[in-house]
């Protein structure tokens, strides 16, 4: 079992969809729809998290990494 996450809440979206193409399906199902926006260079997950009122943080990066 890997206790390391390759994403972590400082992962920015565009780095999570850059490296890990399949955290983009991920980040769509919690409502992350700026995936391709601009914004996405900067936001962190845990900054997008909280700008769209995902409360567990956790099971966000828990889901994201599981389909790495």
């Amino acid at each position: 079992m890997r206790t390391e996450r390759p994403i972590t809440k400082d992962t920015t979206l565009a780095e999570a969809i850059a490296h890990y193409p399949r955290s983009e399906k991920i980040l769509i199902e919690y409502g992350l729809h700026c995936v391709g926006c601009e914004v996405a260079s900067f936001e962190t997950i845990e900054d997008a998290a909280s700008t769209h009122g995902i409360k567990d943080l956790n099971k966000l990066l828990d889901d994201l990494n599981r389909v790495l």
